[in-house]
């Protein structure tokens, strides 16, 4: 039995901000949370203190960020709770991937040293950070040649977000900062790794992130054929001892008590992802339960008791999400991140003005204004690929478009246009999975964006599907806190802890049976501009790309020449 005043702590790095939240074992309660917004936020423009402009398509952070949600949202969320840190058992963590530290021996990121503190290559690789392009299609085109056994677990396409085509585009552009590496390091085994001084590699990231397929991960001669200083790149830089989700990664160090105020050697749970560990805290353990973790981005996990290969996934891992289940992963790369681009761009002071005259935030505004056309009535099509695309296309050299504007398209028009894109990519990926022999059931939204009951409407009458919805609001905070509670002893297993601890809330939007007739035209639509941008028809965005990324160069040079 589990007693009433047991808790574990469960820590969800986002890609903003990190929160932890207090959970009672018992039950799944959660007692407090705390938010820590990065000081640095997304390094996108040019390093702190640098005026020097970073390259398109990059995104870096401060790894002391990181730090600082363990010494300020911890404590903040015990004290909240008004708990005794005494019977807090252990402690679990999440991260957003694929975002890569490079290290010394002992863990120390190298944009930490004072040698390396301008060196765009020592800090942090965010997930978003797409820079690495040219890379991954090399990988992607040497493996189709060679027939490598593990591309079709990814999708057939292994994306630039991605640990080895950051790794190699690391040791073809900074080959001083790739030597002085030890460790390429994910972000989520680099938390944890502060918070024991052990370094174990978690199973999930190594997996999808990371090509470990059946133990093993592509060969030397693989390797050496995209760049002969490449071949050791596992050995030397990327291989480490591997944990099961839910086991102990190690316990508490006397640093991390301190910065924490919880108890020296409570066990530290092996990281996780954080759209992975939501899975459970969702309670979709079960094969056929899709749960889509909505933020800045779209994350798509399920598992399955079949393998399958599923075009332009991001791969399938054995025990990836549950033991015992094939796990699969998708995803969309800009879901929130486009609707705050448009925000932030395309919506003229009036409507700021307006909105704060009614008591609404700007996305609450136009919410209101979109929810009352009819579908179709603005005359637009987008596709959602402002941030690239991860799945199924899986290329980030692709962008957005939005096709039907005239001089009478009005804001509420392009943002409502932007909503159904996503849930049209949305649709993409399920109706793959479907047809691929993975058949998804149940659709279960996670994040932030769940809270926009326009947007939900949207998705189920796209997909077709009854929308059920996590009973949380921090939800990967819940699902490392259920780890956290496997990893202590308090549950034998995640489907335990699961069942015990996870919320959803079944069926909560329905599709409207008109709704979905009017979106299957309009799907009709996107799908012809998906395929004709995104399949090879038309290569016009890889063109725009390499003649900004020219220009830039070009501007950058005369920069340094008048400089």
């Amino acid at each position: 039995m589990v007693s009433q005043d047991s808790y574990v702590i469960g820590v969800d790095y986002g890609t903003l901000s990190g929160r932890a939240v207090v959970v009672r074992v018992s039950d799944g309660a959660e007692l407090a949370s705390a938010v820590v917004e990065y000081p640095h936020a997304v390094v996108e423009r040019s390093l702190p203190g640098s005026s020097d402009r970073l390259p398109p398509e990059w995104a870096l952070q401060i790894p002391e960020d990181y730090r600082q949600v363990l010494k300020q949202a911890v404590p903040a969320a015990i004290a909240q709770a008004g708990i005794d840190p005494v019977d807090v058992k252990a402690i679990a963590t999440d991260f957003t991937a694929c975002t890569m530290v490079p290290t010394t021996h002992d863990g120390t990121p190298l944009c930490e040293l004072p040698q390396w503190t301008q060196e765009p290559h020592a800090f942090v690789k965010l997930w978003r950070h797409h820079a690495a392009q040219p890379q991954a299609e090399r990988i992607n085109d040497l493996a189709k040649a060679r027939k490598e056994s593990w591309l079709p677990r990814y999708g057939g396409l292994i994306s630039s977000e991605w640990e080895f085509a950051k790794g190699l585009q690391l040791l073809e552009e900074a080959p001083e900062v790739y030597a002085a590496m030890d460790h390429w390091v994910e972000a989520a085994d680099w938390i944890v790794w502060q918070l024991t001084g052990s370094y174990v590699r978690n199973a999930c990231t190594a997996g999808y992130k990371g090509i470990l397929q059946d133990g093993s991960y592509p060969s030397v001669e693989f390797l050496e054929a995209l760049n002969p200083a490449f071949g050791r790149f596992v050995v030397d830089k990327l291989d480490h001892p591997i944990g099961a989700l839910g086991d102990v990664a190690g316990h508490l160090s006397a640093e991390a008590a301190e910065w924490t105020g919880l108890p020296q050697g409570i066990p530290v749970a092996v990281g996780n992802v954080d759209a992975h560990v939501t899975a459970p805290a969702a309670k979709a353990v079960h094969p056929g339960q899709m749960v889509a973790i909505m933020g800045t981005s779209t994350c798509h996990v399920m598992s399955s008791a079949e393998l399958r290969e599923v075009p332009g996934m991001c791969g399938v891992v054995d025990g990836g999400i549950i033991p015992g289940l094939y796990g699969y992963e998708a995803g969309q790369s800009g879901v929130g991140d486009i609707f705050g681009w448009f925000i932030k761009n395309s919506v003229p002071a009036s409507y700021h003005e307006q909105a704060a005259k009614q008591g609404l935030g700007i996305h609450e505004y136009l919410t209101s204004l979109a929810e009352t056309q009819n579908i179709g009535e603005h005359g637009l099509i987008a596709l959602d690929w402002h941030s690239g695309n991860r799945s199924v296309l899986v290329d980030h050299e692709l962008s957005g478009v939005v096709v039907g504007q005239t001089l009478a398209t009005r804001p509420e028009d392009g943002y409502r246009a932007l909503l159904e894109a996503t849930a049209f990519g949305a649709r993409v990926i399920v109706e793959t999975f479907n047809t691929a022999g993975v058949p998804v059931t149940e659709f279960i939204v996670a994040g932030g964006l769940m809270k926009n009951q326009l947007l939900m409407q949207i998705y189920a009458d796209v997909l077709n599907l009854p929308l059920s919805t996590i009973g949380s609001t921090q939800g990967p905070a819940l699902g490392s806190a259920i780890h956290a509670a496997v990893a202590a002893g308090l549950y034998p297993d995640i489907m335990a802890a699961s069942e015990a601890m996870g919320s959803v809330n079944k069926a909560v939007v329905v599709p409207i049976e008109e709704n979905v007739k009017a979106y299957n035209a309009l799907f009709a639509e996107y799908s012809l501009l998906h395929d004709y941008f995104g399949r090879g028809a038309n290569e016009v965005m890889h063109r725009l790309k390499a003649i900004a990324r020219e220009a830039q160069a070009t501007a950058s040079l005369k920069t340094e020449v008048n400089a």
